[in-house]
């Protein structure tokens, strides 16, 4: 084994049981042997080395192009493994001083002017569909269920949206704006269950076209508008507006820009709801295998890089939630429902594929639990008297919802249920 990887995972692996079979193979035992055995296998030295030098980025490509073959356990067992000690232990200089570059130059990773925000968002959401299909709930939910216990995945989406309208008040009449909108679940949702015109907006050109077929099958055609459209170039006046897993492609550079608009775009009275996912541990930059082949331009912000630039664009914050391992179970859901069907997956998109999009739901629910990931909503009102003086109206607002869709059968719980 090249003999700077031994060292590494000498002083990473304390605790666990990982087995690395070298280019030579050659065994290797690393951990205090507790717990079920993890494998791995290096198919050559330059991917030994490699993952020695950056393991964040090549650590993940390797197992996509093969070069790393996990033959006991599963790549989540080996993540977890590693991120658990990982977080216990110092990581070594050259690795700092790699951590350090990145964050230097996250402002120009992060640079999305509209033109290149659509190129970043038709890299991910403009595959092949049919792929989503296989791991997401019916309504097609992209972003952070709301679990509570005993809750399956499609129960905890349901959740999250009455969660979220909870917390918008909304009523009968009013005009929603929904940013980053996907295949228009929340947007379907909010019309068909509180009587609102929305207008929802993506850079997708797929996402577009199912939302705008899934408005028509279900006669909603004159209550919502879906657009091929960025926040920076939306006109007009809205009583709410609900952004859920779009803000972490907006880029640092932009968030002044963002929060302006959502003032500009926002009534007198208006109430506005930011969901995103954020990171508990201060600024940071984007996971460079992340980066690179799932989310380019993408960046998840820390609440201090946030909170200020709200206050700059004049918005008042009247409610903050954290939900802290809701992404990780969704995460987990999306994970076994996606193996579960890996075969349907190869046979769409082949192999690597798979195995690249196998490492995403793995690593990222890894950051959930071991790495200070989070999700965090945030209310924003422009006038201090806009919504009521307690946080009671949000429980009547879920009862009511509950009430309503259990009426027609469709289970739910509220939160914290």
């Amino acid at each position: 084994m090249f003999w700077l990887l031994e060292k590494i995972l000498r002083r990473v692996v304390v605790n666990g049981n990982l087995r690395v079979v070298d280019a030579t193979g050659s065994q290797y035992r690393f951990g205090d042997g507790t717990g079920p055995e993890v494998a791995i296998r290096f198919a050559d030295r330059a991917t030994e080395r490699a993952v020695a030098f950056d393991p964040q980025l090549t650590l993940g490509e390797s197992y996509m192009n093969g070069r790393l073959v996990v033959e006991s356990g599963t790549v989540y067992d080996l993540l977890e493994l590693l991120l658990r000690n990982v977080e216990a232990q110092p990581q070594p200089r050259w690795l700092q001083w790699l951590d350090a570059g990145r964050r230097y130059g996250r402002r120009l990773q992060q640079f999305n002017p509209v033109s290149r925000a659509r190129r970043n968002a038709a890299y991910h959401y403009n595959i092949d569909g049919a792929i989503y299909d296989l791991f997401l709930d019916p309504d097609k939910q992209y972003s952070c269920a709301y679990f509570t216990p005993g809750a399956d995945l499609n129960e905890a989406q349901l959740a999250k949206k009455v969660h979220l309208a909870s917390k918008l008040a909304l009523r009968p009449g009013q005009r929603v704006l929904d940013i980053g909108c996907g295949w228009g679940g929340l947007a379907l949702w909010m019309a068909t269950n509180a009587g609102t015109k929305v207008k929802g907006i993506t850079l997708s050109s797929e996402q577009l076209a199912v939302a705008q077929e899934r408005a028509r099958k279900q006669g909603l055609a004159n209550a919502i508008e879906f657009a091929l459209e960025d926040y920076r170039e939306t006109a007009g006046k809205f009583d709410r507006i609900v952004s859920v897993g779009m803000f972490e492609h907006v880029g640092v550079n932009h968030y002044g820009t963002f929060f302006r608009r959502l003032n500009e775009l926002l009534t007198d009275d208006g109430v506005a709801v930011l969901h995103s996912i954020g990171r508990s541990d201060g600024p940071g930059y984007t996971n460079p295998f992340i980066a690179k082949y799932i989310f380019p331009g993408g960046y998840i912000p820390a609440l201090s890089e946030v909170l200020p630039a709200i206050e700059r664009a004049g918005l008042i914050v009247s409610d903050i939630e954290i939900l802290r391992l809701h992404y990780a179970e969704t995460l987990k859901a999306w994970r076994e429902r996606f193996m579960a069907r890996r075969q349907e997956a190869v046979a769409l998109k082949g192999e690597e594929f798979c195995r690249m999009w196998e490492f995403y739901l793995a690593g990222s629910e890894t950051a959930f639990r071991y790495q200070g990931m989070m999700v965090f909503q945030i209310q924003l009102i422009k006038r201090i008297d806009a919504l009521p003086i307690v946080r009671d109206y949000m429980l009547e607002e879920e009862r009511r919802y509950y009430e309503a869709t259990r009426s027609r059968s469709e289970p739910t719980r509220l939160a914290g249920e």
